[in-house]
């Protein structure tokens, strides 16, 4: 496959989890929030939670699939970008954080939305 199409299929994949989010009432407040500790996929935010979540998608299940694919180096990524975020936007800070993944395994597989999938120490 591609790069391309790897691209493609990526931004397909985090517009579904991002439909998702909003139809069980998040507002997105960010997609793809990038900085020098990483990139968060979709930052969400409904009354006092905000939801990091992580958008994994696999073409099978082979190697654990989707969720094997969120590795303790990739959490403590996510973490770290998810601090920057809440030090360079304040009033976020004051939300409670739960770090979530959405996960498809396959093509058009559907989405499994895994809530507080890891924390902040992990």
């Amino acid at each position: 496959m591609s790069t391309r199409e790897r691209m493609r299929r990526g931004r397909a994949a985090e517009a579904r989890a991002a439909r998702i989010l909003c139809r069980a009432g998040f507002t997105l407040i960010a997609r793809n929030y990038r900085c020098r500790m990483g990139e968060l996929d979709l930052v969400a935010r409904r009354g006092r939670l905000l939801v990091i979540a992580e958008v994994r998608q696999r073409s099978g299940g082979g190697f654990g699939g989707a969720a094997a694919s969120i590795t303790a180096a990739k959490r403590r990524r996510i973490v770290r970008s998810a601090r920057h975020l809440l030090l360079c936007r304040p009033a976020l800070a004051r939300l409670a954080v739960r770090f979530d993944a959405l996960l498809i395994d396959g093509a058009d597989g559907p989405v499994e939305w895994i809530e507080a999938a890891f924390d902040a120490t992990t």
